[in-house]
């Protein structure tokens, strides 16, 4: 069997795409086992991939979606504005030049035999601390600006050499420079590895050989895609979805969306979508395709390859300005967490119509953003001493973020799952022990928030409830959805419990900013997904 007119065999194919898949994997593991910080190290808030010359997506690793796929849609245009040499490395974390929001910094190698690029390996991950004068660098923001260091894609590595005016900038505004420094380390070490292992793939197929099965893979990609595309009704569908609030004054703001499609692919238009807002629910472009893209490649069989084949029948369209392609400087801090989640929640919404065995309720639409920091004093949550005043020093300060898991929709085939990480995220949580060793907390209680789910005769996944008791001062920021628009069901299915946050007992806003005291005990309570079709009961007794 071959390809077209490729003359790559299945079997060859098969090990080539498990080949390139497995570099990323193990650029992954090397960045968690050399990462320095819980949200890198424990909750897995990383992602790594490998791109061909011209910054075609070639392979990545099944880590996180928003990263992936925004790293899809932006690497084209990385490639091909600069002057790229051996030895070079590009840092970036600008939301409108490739990258997502601040906290998530991407370093790309690029991968040459001896003088001829054949790719990139790239790796990006999440800083808890930025830069912003809030901790966590997650705050209640209206100007990207107050959301930490801006990093425009520059050298990190010039020919080899590394460039200390691009990095130390970053250094010096954050609170743990050497953290920060070792954890960037640790990205650039699995670039490298990535570098490494497709320098030797490709040395060891030689060009021709290699650039064929590339292009074989981007072929079957591509004709998976289609398959999927003919399979759908031409003509189109449509669906709204509303945010709560962007933590100011807008509520309601709405995400209008309009699918067509014909055989050769998919057009997604958002126009109707409300304009971009003063706080951070905004997000770029490139978020918006990675919602995209991940529901598409959610349709499609596991073994479809992730290469920029899969994604050539794919067009975006979205006014300019608008809530899902912001202009800077907006802020967006929280566009890759909250309105990326809910962009999925349309675009399932719309497909049911042509794919109503297929498509889940909405599940919990938020990844329920927490942080906090302060400065440490007397003794840690870990019981570990810090000096402050006593030796003339200025106490060590601390930040610190997370998301929490709540309840997925359920569908034809079954029940949602419960308490875990969906759709546009896959974290895991900071483990209690490393969260009460690192930080001064207490967490009070960690369950599932039972009955959450919307019934039906397939239940919603049920959330979670995360209660932190503050053992110091500490300021806190929370950015949240699905607070007053609880997850909707499908086919009858009931509709999910909204998500609460609480204080003491006193009900918060969906987003916020906190100054919390020894005792304060924060409560947060995370949505439950939407159940699918009638209960059996209900449907029995009004045939009576």
């Amino acid at each position: 069997m071959s390809f077209a007119s490729n003359p790559v065999t299945a079997i060859e194919l098969s090990l080539f795409g498990s080949r390139v898949s497995a570099i990323c994997e193990q650029m992954g593991a090397l960045l968690e086992r050399s990462a320095v910080s819980p949200n890198i190290r424990d909750r897995l808030d990383y992602s790594c991939a490998l791109f061909d010359a011209d910054g075609g997506l070639v392979a990545q690793a099944t880590h996180i979606p928003v990263h992936l796929g925004s790293m899809a849609y932006a690497m084209t245009d990385l490639a091909a504005t600069r002057d790229w040499q051996p030895g070079d490395v590009l840092i970036l974390n600008d939301p409108f030049a490739g990258g997502t929001h601040l906290p998530d910094v991407t370093v790309i190698a690029a991968v040459f035999d001896q003088q001829q690029r054949i790719g990139f390996a790239a790796s990006r991950a999440h800083f808890a601390d930025i830069g912003s004068a809030a901790p966590g660098s997650m705050p209640l923001s209206n100007d990207l600006h107050q959301e930490g260091v801006l990093i425009r894609p520059d050298w990190l590595y010039r020919n080899g050499q590394l460039q200390q005016h691009v990095l130390q900038p970053l250094l010096q505004q954050v609170v743990d420079a050497q953290r920060v420094q070792a954890d960037l380390q640790a990205q650039l070490s699995a670039c490298r590895l990535g570098e490494q292992q497709l320098q030797k793939l490709y040395l060891e197929l030689g060009k021709p050989a290699f650039v064929l099965r590339l292009q074989a893979l981007n072929e079957y990609g591509q004709r998976l895609a289609e398959g999927l595309f003919a399979s759908l009704d031409e003509g189109r569908c449509s669906a709204t979805e509303l945010m709560d609030d962007d933590g100011f004054a807008a509520r309601d703001i709405a995400i209008r969306l309009s699918i067509s499609c014909s055989a050769s692919g998919l057009e997604f238009d958002f126009a109707g979508t409300d304009v971009q807002v003063p706080g951070n629910i905004n997000c770029p472009l490139s978020v918006t395709a990675a919602a995209v893209y991940y529901v598409v490649r959610s349709l499609l069989p596991d073994y479809t390859p992730n290469c920029a084949g899969v994604l050539r029948g794919i067009s975006i369209n979205a006014p300019t300005g608008c809530l899902i392609n912001a202009v800077g400087p907006a802020a967006v801090a929280a566009g890759n967490v909250e309105t990326s989640m809910r962009i999925v929640d349309v675009i399932c919404k719309a497909l049911q119509q042509w794919l109503p065995e297929r498509m889940p309720a909405a599940s919990q639409g938020s990844m329920n953003n927490l942080s906090m920091g302060g400065a440490m004093g007397g003794r840690s949550g870990g019981d570990s001493t810090t000096t402050s005043d006593t030796t003339g020093q200025q106490p060590k300060r601390w930040s610190y973020y997370e998301t929490l898991a709540g309840g997925c929709g359920a569908n034809a085939q079954g029940s949602g799952a419960s308490a875990v990480h969906s759709h546009m995220t896959n974290t895991l949580n900071t483990p209690v022990e490393v969260l009460e060793t690192e930080y001064p907390l207490r967490l009070c209680r960690y369950q599932v928030r039972r009955s959450s789910g919307g019934s039906g005769q397939y239940a919603g996944g049920d959330g979670i409830i995360r209660e932190y008791s503050f053992l110091q001062p500490a300021t806190v920021s929370l950015i949240t959805e699905r607070r007053r628009h609880a997850p909707w069901g499908m086919a009858g299915g009931e509709s999910g419990t909204a998500g609460e946050n609480r204080l003491n007992g006193k009900l918060l806003p969906p987003k916020c900013e906190l100054q919390l005291q020894p005792g304060d005990v924060l409560t947060i309570s995370t949505p439950g997904g939407g159940g699918y079709g009638r209960q059996l009961a209900a449907v029995s007794a009004q045939a009576h």
